[in-house]
C-alpha cells in the first residue's frame, strides 16, 4: 500500500489538471500559433509559466485504483500488475482468463 499522502498529493495534481485544463490547452494554442505576432505569443508563454506547476498534465503519476502502487502499471484496468494478478486469479475481473500450456 502506497503512502497516504502520495496518494493525495497525485489527486490533487489531478483536480489542478482539470481545473486549468482549458486555459493551458488557449494559451498553448495562442504560443505555437506562428501566424501571430511575436510579441503576443511571448505573451502566452508568460502566461502559461504563471500557471501553477501541478496543474501540468505530465506531472500526474498513473497509480493503482486498488493500492496506489505507482510502478507496473496497466491503463486498461488502471491497476497495477500485482493486484492486476490477484483479482485475475480470483476470477473478479470479466473476461479476465489465467492462459496455460
Amino acid at each position: 500500500m502506497a503512502k497516504k499522502s502520495a496518494i493525495e498529493k497525485n489527486n490533487r495534481r489531478k483536480r489542478l489538471v482539470a481545473k486549468y485544463a482549458a486555459r493551458r490547452t488557449a494559451l498553448l494554442e495562442t504560443a505555437n500559433n506562428r501566424d501571430l505576432p511575436i510579441e503576443e505569443r511571448f505573451q502566452a508563454r508568460l502566461e502559461l509559466a504563471r500557471l501553477p506547476r501541478n496543474s501540468a498534465g505530465v506531472r500526474v503519476r498513473n497509480r493503482c485504483g486498488v493500492t496506489g502502487r505507482p510502478r507496473g502499471y496497466h491503463r486498461k484496468f488502471a491497476m497495477s500488475r500485482v493486484s492486476l494478478r490477484e483479482l485475475a486469479s480470483d476470477g473478479m475481473i470479466p473476461g479476465v482468463v489465467k492462459s496455460s500450456w
